[in-house]
């Protein structure tokens, strides 16, 4: 039994391994949301992918569906994809999904493709997206069609990480993360300042 099972979270240690264990729970739902419906998912499964009992899931998030209420919001992956300075956004985002996607195994903003297979929280899932990322994304971009551009940029994106993630190009696979970066980045940079190049 660990020190997040008997509730041993004292100290500045404690405070890691409390947000240590968040993380690996919300990154064990944002798996299960990426292979099946959100219906189908139990605390269970997700304790068991975490490697925590399901009664810590419910002490750290209250309920099932509290903790589907926060993997369904963008809003702390939105802070890390969008974190950089808009003349090498394009270059980030890319290095962000790859980096995600080989640490976590799984992009929480790809998610966004599965939204068909979670019902009525595919709906929110989709809300959340277009005011967590595009919109917020579109706020960031100046000269004309911002909106528009902002999800261009985004579809590249997703693009990529549909290919790396779910499709699981071989080539893209082998390939280091710099070249990726160097070579898919100015697709999506393209659309955010298209009157630098």
């Amino acid at each position: 039994m660990s020190a997040h099972d008997t509730g041993a979270d004292a100290g500045a240690g404690g405070r890691r391994d409390a947000e240590a264990t968040r993380a690996a729970i919300l990154r064990a739902v944002r798996w299960f949301l990426a292979r099946q419906p959100h219906a189908d998912i139990t605390l269970k499964a997700v304790a068991e992918r975490a490697g925590v009992s399901p009664p810590l899931v419910l002490k750290y998030f209250g309920s099932k569906e509290a903790l589907f209420a926060r993997v369904l919001s963008f809003e702390s992956d939105a802070d890390a994809l969008l974190g950089a300075p808009l003349d090498r956004l394009g270059h980030h985002m890319v290095r962000h999904v790859l980096e995600t996607q080989r640490h976590d195994g799984t992009d929480p903003v790809l998610r966004i493709a599965f939204a068909p297979l979670h019902g009525d929280s595919g709906d929110v899932l989709r809300a959340n997206f277009h005011a967590q990322v595009i919109d917020r994304l579109a706020q960031r971009l100046t000269g004309p069609d911002a909106g528009l551009r902002a999800e261009l940029a985004l579809a590249v994106l997703l693009g990529f990480g549909v290919m790396y993630g779910i499709a699981r190009g071989p080539a893209m696979r082998e390939s280091g993360t710099d070249d990726l970066v160097a070579r898919y980045g100015p697709l999506v940079q393209a659309q955010l300042t298209p009157d630098a190049g």
